[in-house]
């Protein structure tokens, strides 16, 4: 599609749920299925989302909010709005190089951007790409001298934030794929292939750019010249892994910089992590995609902040898809905010451009609601501006 016409179709795209719409014209089903599903009955997927709407902000006007910024830091590190690129595995399969494509879009706008350890570019790559913006998340690998490598690998390449990814002690029952045939190698039916062909466009780059992508970062500890069948077995017979705290504290004397673990939900996790010297924790049921049932993030996120106290870094995924829901997050003690399907539906319409609309109208949404709260700077945002949606009016917290 020409420039034009895909500057056309991003104008018109006002929100997230827009990009959502473009995402699943653009996609076969079977792709655009594996970004929206979860496992069992989807539930967690829902509730993630239903549980933003239990708070309600409370504005405070007659403030002088013309000098106002998004910027914040976190981790010694300023950033140009509070929020990220999550990590999100297989993203080549959705557009060829779709893993830069983030990478690029997360750093020109001045936001961090994690590299999925099942990427289908390297970390070298990405990391020769945009520098000290890159965070690595490292799925921990049955195989303790992968894991290791890879570790240091990322040092080698200049990552200073290693994420740890620790949600994935079993694999998730994920019905929709399982029906869909979607796996490595895929098994799909007669009729997933017929309605692919439906989506010409994406059936175009995937055959020009030579069909499924490797999985760049494991290609090395696979066979000399490894298929993508080879290295997707490869994958498969070293996860999931157990990673416990002993491993956490293993990693935390070899790894000289930032240690983030992902995937906390439990107040004694994070404050085990706290006391095993991590430096902060993402808060995050793996976007609905692991445990059903799992607490939503922004559940788990005041009672976990009552617990570590004002000052560890905190941070959340999950279910976000509005600049309101990031001023709830951080209304409710969240330092930063993760974003994973948003940035994915951006890259699957319209490849390098639609993920950078995707953060554009995140931070133009979260700009205009920190307008509209009397809040001039994300720090400013507390629980002062929330009201439980379930209690009457009068009783709304410090106001």
């Amino acid at each position: 599609m020409a420039n034009g016409a895909i500057n056309r179709r991003l104008t018109g795209a006002l929100s997230i749920g827009d990009l959502r719409k473009l995402a699943q014209r653009a996609l076969p089903r079977v792709l655009f299925d594996y970004v929206e599903g979860g496992p069992d009955d989807e539930h967690g997927i829902v509730h993630n989302r239903e549980v933003f709407n239990r708070w309600a902000l409370v504005p405070r006007y007659m403030q002088d909010v013309s000098d106002r910024s998004t910027a914040t830091s976190i981790l010694e590190t300023r950033h140009s709005a509070p929020f990220g690129v999550s990590p999100t595995g297989f993203a080549g399969l959705l557009r060829p190089r779709a893993d830069l494509m983030l990478a690029r879009a997360a750093n020109e706008a001045g936001l961090p951007f994690v590299l999925s350890g099942v990427s289908n570019a390297t970390l070298e790559s990405v990391a020769a790409e945009i520098g000290e913006a890159l965070w690595f998340q490292l799925y921990p690998s049955r195989d303790r001298q992968i894991s290791d490598d890879m570790v240091r690998r990322a040092g080698s390449a200049g990552v200073t934030h290693l994420v740890v990814t620790v949600d994935l002690p079993v694999t998730s029952n994920r019905e929709r794929d399982a029906r869909n045939g979607f796996g490595f190698p895929p098994a799909l039916k007669p009729s997933g292939y017929l309605e692919a062909m439906t989506h010409p466009a994406w059936c175009l780059r995937y055959l020009t750019s030579g069909g499924a992508p490797l999985f760049a970062n494991w290609t090395e500890y696979a066979s000399e010249n490894p298929s993508t069948s080879d290295v997707a077995r490869l994958i498969k017979s070293n996860s999931p892994a157990m990673f416990t705290w002993s491993d956490v504290r293993r990693l935390r004397d070899s790894w000289p910089h930032k240690l983030i673990v992902k995937g906390i939900l439990h107040p004694d996790d994070a404050l085990n992590a706290q006391r095993h010297g991590v430096d902060a924790v993402i808060i995050s049921n793996h976007g609905g995609r692991q445990l059903d049932r799992a607490i939503a993030s922004i559940n788990a996120l005041p009672l976990i902040r009552r617990e570590v106290g004002d000052d560890f870094p905190l941070m959340i995924d999950g279910g976000v898809r509005r600049g309101s829901d990031i001023a709830i997050a951080l209304c409710l003690g969240a330092n930063f905010v993760f974003v994973g399907r948003p940035t994915l539906y951006g890259v699957a319409a319209a490849g390098e451009a639609g993920a950078s609309r995707a953060i554009q109208i995140l931070r133009t949404e979260f700009d205009r609601v920190m307008g509209q709260l009397g809040a001039t700077r994300p720090e400013i945002l507390d629980t002062s501006f929330l009201a439980d949606s379930y209690c009457a009016a009068g009783s709304l917290r410090n106001a």
